[in-house]
């Protein structure tokens, strides 16, 4: 899954490392945005019940609701 800041929420994070590109001369950085991926094996067979116990799991402990988008891609 990837967990992403929702727009409009600051990014201290994402502007320091702009500002680290801009000053190694990287001038055609503009905005970035950091976030996180975070890769899971489930022991489930059924993708419907394993979507949902991730769903489960982003809204329990992974993201932060309020501040924090994701999006869950099942591979296998």
């Amino acid at each position: 899954m990837r967990i992403r800041l929702k727009s409009g929420v600051l990014d201290p994070q994402g502007k320091a490392i702009g500002h680290a590109l801009n000053g190694l001369g990287f001038a055609e950085v503009g905005e970035v945005r950091q976030g996180k991926l975070i890769e899971l094996d489930i022991a489930e067979s059924d993708p419907a019940k394993a979507r949902e116990r991730v769903e489960e799991m982003c809204r329990r402990l992974l993201a932060n609701p309020v501040i924090e988008r994701y999006d869950i891609s099942l591979d296998g």
